[in-house]
């Protein structure tokens, strides 16, 4: 027996809803999977940067009480070649330490890349084949 008319657009606005609340719930989900991600990743890059600090803090001290020691023990003697011999060292670690840090900025970053994955997932189910 045919449907009447009415019944059968009721059913399609009904079909229609459920599909926009199917469709609001996963964005929904991928939504709060993306602020998870970003939340995450800014306390994985305050750590590191307090840890990096801490590090390079430790590491200038040490450095800084090593060329003491150096003027001391050659002060009579080879000052100045020490200090020459230091600043080149110095300067040539910098520009390496500058250059690795330039490409390391160039590489690709890992953010967000499970909501990428979760989305193509979802892309993939809903396209038909």
């Amino acid at each position: 027996m045919p449907e009447p008319a009415g019944e059968t657009g009721a059913g399609i606005v009904q079909s229609l809803r459920n599909l926009a609340g199917t469709l609001v719930a996963v964005f929904h989900t991928r939504l709060e999977l993306l602020v998870t991600e970003i939340e995450e990743e800014r306390v994985r890059l305050l750590e590191l940067l307090l840890w990096a600090a801490g590090a390079l803090f430790c590491l200038g001290v040490a450095v800084l009480l090593l060329v003491l020691l150096l003027i001391a023990v050659f002060w009579d003697t080879h000052r100045i070649a020490v200090i020459a011999t230091l600043a080149v060292v110095f300067l040539a670690a910098g520009i390496g330490i500058a250059a690795g840090a330039r490409n390391r900025m160039h590489g690709r970053s890992r953010l967000f890349s499970a909501s990428l994955e979760e989305l193509a997932r979802d892309k993939d189910q809903l396209t038909p084949r």
